[in-house]
């Protein structure tokens, strides 16, 4: 058995296997089998007799945490289902409920999703009398998620920005003091929480923490460069008694900075651990040969991380290529034909193809030319199944029917559909509330000392009287039942037939749908309960349900790309300012991620990668004349070389390793000028000879003197005749678009 454990395995993956005492960090570069290596070894545990309860292994996504969960079943099937692997969030979610009696914690708290943290952080600026227009939600939203994976409590942030002075943060350390206040009150948690609470736990009931760290011997953590802080403690403190720890990541992969992951945490590991064994997995199985060269002579420009160099033994097949399109509709009608042509040649199915791009904002132009096409998509990451309006009405129903004190789900529906209280009678209830110190729910009972009307009290003491007639089946009565009484006896699947529109129909589909998910939750799920299932859904990512056999082109930002892979891979708007983003060209830590996150999305490609820009792109209805990215040229491709010209830039062996080159120089691209750390990609040939047959006076690399803006060279032509505009490099590093009747011959320089 333990020599079937590791026969198809290469040496390193071996290596990584049989490795089990002790601290163990494994440097998986993308594609090259981590989640095999992490599988094979509690297999491999399991077969030396360690007991299966006493392995926890930890993910990110729920898909990954079910594939290495179906995966370990699979290599022991006497005991591989009773190994712990889950994401972060549910175990921590597992762990708050089992300790609840013991930490003073409503087992039947309720999970806070982001849409149910901003309604909670708009009341609260109601409350405080704070402009939302002057502090966005959604940015005190995310400082208030940063703190918490920082570990920081209410009162430790105030005192933190009080020493600073600055009016800014004490207010949003205002707003985080009265939300933690509210979360408090309707017994709920935040995604934050649930990290933070176990990790207080386990600071502050030593009982507690050695119960799990006898439990769990053997703990495993996957995708390690993206823990935050929380999680990094979390994870110290429950293995430090037996420290049989393995963590396995990419810090090349490290692109999640924004929500509070660490880069740090990987890098620092063999500090935390001195006798850790580091073991590095550098032979992919997913990409080609030129592929691999093109990312590693990108993501090598980084100063930053563990060396390391992906190798192949996949045939040398495919092409990187770069696509120029004259603006973002011929970027999407050139990616759009392509992929025509090749599943008309019967080469690709359309679930082969992947766009990725930097912005959410870039699918639209994508969107337009695909349906004018007639190619079926689907777009990763925009509005979730669960985040449709109806289904949160539902879902809201469920969530107040397991907790009567969840104010936000109160509010969402209690006037859902109509039940005749005004808003001036929510006002008042809610202000007695808040005075009271009550939930809404429990404020009902006093609804005739708030000075409300009859019909609002009636109303009120109907809708009570509807959600505990739900919670008394909650016990007796399936999900998928309660939930079913729910749209029939609230009225709401009444009040969309009776309003017999497209859209009420779509509505009434979706929760025809939300009851499927349901049925299909309670057959696959062993916590059939309501909290069960609350818990599940509240942890649901925006990849978690992703399914690559639908026959569609699959549209999605980079940050969603990662762990995924398709034959074909479009990295589109490659230009400077769009891709890398912003200002971060001009910060290192930030210039660095943003090449880390080109990285992933060049290593999601197996067979071809084309990298696309547009030499102008309207943004916020405004024209932006734009430089090819910085990655572009770093990928290999040099001036002359244009379309389908990879030229790797350093000679290596592809089918094996060689430790002997010379790395190169890092430039650091926040310190110089661009003209010195790019030169402009010219069009491929066909477009030059038409553009120099309009006007042969101005050629491209001509150079001219100008008289305001000095020394330059013609890199670009658009139009033809007097429309003729020049595009023009300066030595200052600047580049300007002039009409070439407005540059006199006699400014031209031979």
């Amino acid at each position: 058995m333990k020599e079937l454990l590791t026969k198809d395995l290469n040496h390193s993956q071996k290596e990584a296997v049989l490795y089990t005492q002790g601290p163990l960090i494994i440097f998986a570069g993308a594609g090259t089998g981590k989640t095999r290596v992490i599988t094979h070894r509690i297999a491999y545990l399991l077969s030396l007799g360690v007991k299966p309860w006493s392995i926890l292994a930890v993910t990110f996504t729920n898909k990954a945490a079910a594939e290495m969960k179906e995966r370990i079943s699979a290599l022991s099937p006497k005991t591989g289902e009773d190994v712990w692997v889950s994401t972060f969030h549910s175990f921590c979610a597992y762990f708050l409920r089992v300790e609840s009696e013991n930490i003073g914690l409503n087992p039947d708290f309720s999970i806070y999703d982001f849409s149910d943290q901003k309604n909670a952080i708009k009341d609260c600026l109601k409350e405080l009398n704070i402009d939302e227009k002057k502090f966005k939600i959604s940015n005190i939203a995310n400082k208030i998620s940063r703190a918490k994976d920082d570990l920081k409590t209410p009162s430790d942030l105030a005192y933190e920005e009080e020493k600073n002075d600055d009016l800014n943060k004490i207010t949003i350390a205002k707003v985080y003091q009265l939300y933690q206040k509210k979360l408090d009150m309707a017994q709920a948690l935040d995604f934050g929480d649930l990290v933070m609470r176990t990790v207080l736990t386990l600071q502050h009931y030593p009982e507690i923490l050695e119960k799990y760290q006898l439990k769990y011997q053997y703990i495993l953590v996957d995708e390690y460069q993206d823990t935050n802080h929380a999680q990094y403690v979390f994870i110290k403190l429950l293995s430090k008694k037996h420290e049989n720890l393995c963590v396995c990541g990419d810090d090349d992969q490290s692109v999640y900075s924004w929500r509070g992951a660490d880069i740090k945490n990987i890098l620092d590991f063999q500090k935390d651990y001195p006798n850790a064994k580091a073991v590095k997995l550098e032979q992919n199985y997913r990409s080609t040969p030129k592929i691999l060269t093109a990312a590693w002579q990108v993501v090598q420009n980084n100063n930053n991380r563990v060396p390391k160099q992906l190798w192949t033994q996949n045939p040398d097949e495919g092409n990187v290529s770069t696509i120029r399109a004259i603006n973002e509709n011929e970027e999407a009608e050139r990616v759009s034909n392509l992929i025509i042509t090749k599943s008309k040649q019967n080469q690709f199915n359309f679930s082969d193809f992947a766009v990725f791009y930097r912005t959410n904002a870039q699918s639209r132009t994508f969107e337009d030319t695909f349906r004018r096409h007639g190619l079926p998509y689907v777009v990763i990451g925009t509005l979730r199944f669960y985040d449709r309006a109806e289904i949160k009405d539902i879902m809201a129903y469920l969530k107040l029917i397991h907790n009567t004190n969840d104010n936000v789900s109160f509010k969402r529906i209690i006037n859902v559909p109509k039940r005749g209280l005004g808003k001036t009678s929510l006002e008042k209830l809610e202000k007695f509330a808040m005075l009271k110190d009550l939930s809404l729910w429990d404020s009902i009972a006093r609804a005739k000392d708030i000075g409300l009307g009859k019909s609002a009290i009636t109303a009120l003491n109907s809708f009570k009287q509807l959600i505990e007639t739900f919670i008394n089946l909650k016990e007796k009565t399936s999900v998928k039942e309660i939930a079913q009484k729910i749209i029939v006896h609230s009225g709401y699947i009444e009040e969309l037939e009776d309003e017999n529109t497209p859209e009420s129909k779509t509505k009434i589909e979706n929760i025809q749908e939300l009851i499927s998910a349901i049925a299909d939750f309670e057959k696959r799920s062993p916590d059939k309960t309501l909290a069960g299932y609350l818990m599940q859904i509240a942890l649901v990512s925006d990849t978690d349900n992703l399914d690559k056999s639908n026959g569609r082109v699959t549209l999605m930002t980079l940050h969603l790309a990662k762990g995924l892979e398709f034959n074909n891979v479009f990295l589109c708007g490659l230009e400077e300012g769009l891709f890398p983003i912003g200002e971060s060209a001009f910060n290192l830590d930030d210039l660095a991620e943003e090449r880390r996150l080109m990285y992933v999305g060049m290593t999601r490609a197996k067979k071809h990668l084309y990298l696309c820009w547009a030499t102008e792109r309207t943004i916020f209805g405004k024209i932006k004349w734009n430089m090819p990215s910085r990655f572009i040229r770093e990928a290999g491709f040099k001036e002359e070389f244009v379309q389908r010209n990879f030229i790797p830039k350093h000679n290596f062996r592809i089918f094996g390793r060689d430790n002997n080159y010379e790395k190169p120089n890092y430039k650091n691209y926040a310190q110089i000028s661009y003209k010195n750390s790019y030169d402009y990609i010219p069009p491929d040939e066909g477009v030059l000879t038409k553009k120099q047959e309009d006007n042969s006076v101005y050629k491209i690399g001509a150079k001219i003197l100008h008289p305001t803006f000095g020394n330059g060279k013609i890199i670009d032509k658009i139009g033809t005749d007097n429309d003729l505009k020049l595009v023009i490099l300066f030595d200052s590093g600047t580049w300007k678009k002039l009409l070439a009747k407005a540059i006199d011959i006699t400014m031209m320089i031979e």
